[in-house]
């Protein structure tokens, strides 16, 4: 997990401008307020992992060796730690990419976390289902989809590394 204490004007722009040009998703918890953070969320893994933004419903990014991944950003309001968990919405399941990669944003301190990588294809044998309306133990948070749930601390920092 790596914090990212300021975000750099370069990113903000970048986030600001690509959730204008973005309409709301289908399924979208957040009914669109959360495009500018996921956008935020797009570019810090950009900067670790590098490749380039392909914004599709499959993945987010292309890396240069052609795998993709889909970044799943989350705003918060507290520094992340290593027994809080990454959720993927079960409506997610069927996305085409390789890899899923994590980020917190906390916008009202402009910081953010990138919290590392984990590979699709394992993540659904490893991650814990929750369904909407479930009260996750782990944290008292009540699900607002159907989900499926993993550590942060089981996240790698890049796919080298899994």
């Amino acid at each position: 997990m790596i914090l990212i204490n300021s975000l750099p004007q370069e990113c903000k722009d970048f986030a600001r401008q690509k959730a204008e040009e973005l309409p709301t998703l289908n399924n979208s918890i957040t009914k669109g307020e959360g495009n500018y953070v996921g956008f935020v969320g797009e570019w810090i893994v950009r900067k670790f992992l590098g490749g380039v933004s392909s914004n599709t419903y499959d993945y987010d990014i292309v890396l240069d060796n052609g795998e993709t991944v889909d970044v799943k950003t989350k705003k918060t309001k507290f520094e992340p730690q290593p027994h809080y968990e990454c959720s993927v919405a079960a409506y997610n399941t069927k996305q085409k990419c390789d890899y899923y990669a994590f980020v917190r944003v906390d916008e009202e301190n402009n910081r953010a976390w990138y919290l590392g990588v984990y590979r699709k294809g394992d993540y659904y044998k490893d991650a814990r289902q929750l369904k909407k309306g479930d009260l996750d133990p782990s944290n008292n948070f009540v699900c607002k989809a159907d989900c499926f749930n993993l550590p942060i601390s089981k996240l790698e920092f890049s796919p080298d590394d899994l």
